[in-house]
């Protein structure tokens, strides 16, 4: 298969050698002479696998192999799109919503009595925050919570789209909103989420979550021209 694709060698030479995750390729003056390829664009195709955070170069340890992460990839094409126009993050959030509506309820069954209480430890110290003087913002609180849910599911490009939108969220400033009642009605519906997902009531917490995308739709924007956080969300089933 990549060996349809133009400037691919470097890739298809760790595929056809099975190479995996740690593993260490050959120096590039040895690749160059056994593919027939030169050094030169062996280099550019090396720094496009690094960006795609498929492979890493380190002093003395050379050029290893990476886990597979769908986020490198999709986080510079999304970066770029909202550099080039940041209304594009209203399409990539109607996209994350509808991922995680189309996962819940597999993703809900995976996870473990542990999770559950991380979950809980996690509305916890959001609340927590939202009660010192002044209130701090329970940000790292609300992107851990979302991608927990989904931790546990065997697809690493659900995960790679979930986690590029909170890369988005956070550069187009939407984690520095600091309206306190809105805030406070966001973990209210945080709560109301864990709460049914450890009681075991799946279909209330998918209906929460539901609530919960259009919560943004409902109150002031985190500054003039950011979007939604969440939007267009389907009927409560």
């Amino acid at each position: 298969m990549l060996r349809n694709l133009d400037g691919a060698e470097l890739l298809t030479f760790i595929v056809e050698r099975g190479l995996r995750a740690g593993d260490r390729l050959p120096p590039l003056e040895e690749l160059s002479a056994e593919r027939g390829i030169s050094i030169s664009k062996l280099r550019e195709q090396l720094e496009v696998a690094r960006a795609l955070g498929l492979v890493e170069v380190k002093p003395r340890t050379g050029i290893r192999v990476c886990p597979y992460s769908f986020l490198p990839a999709v986080r510079l094409s999304l970066l770029y799109a909202l550099a080039q126009d940041r209304r594009l993050f209203d399409a990539y959030s109607a996209l994350r919503n509808h991922v995680e509506f189309a996962f819940f309820h597999e993703a809900v069954a995976l996870l473990t009595a542990e999770d559950h209480a991380y979950l809980k430890s996690l509305v916890e110290r959001a609340f927590a925050k939202l009660a010192e003087d002044p209130p701090r913002i329970p940000h790292a609180e609300h992107r851990e919570l979302h991608l927990t849910i989904y931790r546990r599911l065997n697809n690493p490009f659900v995960r790679g789209l979930l986690e590029a939108y909170w890369e988005a969220y956070e550069a187009e400033g939407l984690s520095v909103f600091s309206d306190y009642d809105y805030l406070h009605e966001v973990w209210m519906h945080h709560q109301a989420i864990v709460n049914a997902i450890t009681n075991g009531d799946v279909d209330t917490a998918y209906q929460w979550l539901v609530r919960h995308t259009g919560l943004l739709q409902q109150h002031p924007r985190a500054r003039a021209g950011a979007v939604a956080e969440e939007a267009h969300q389907p009927a409560v089933v």
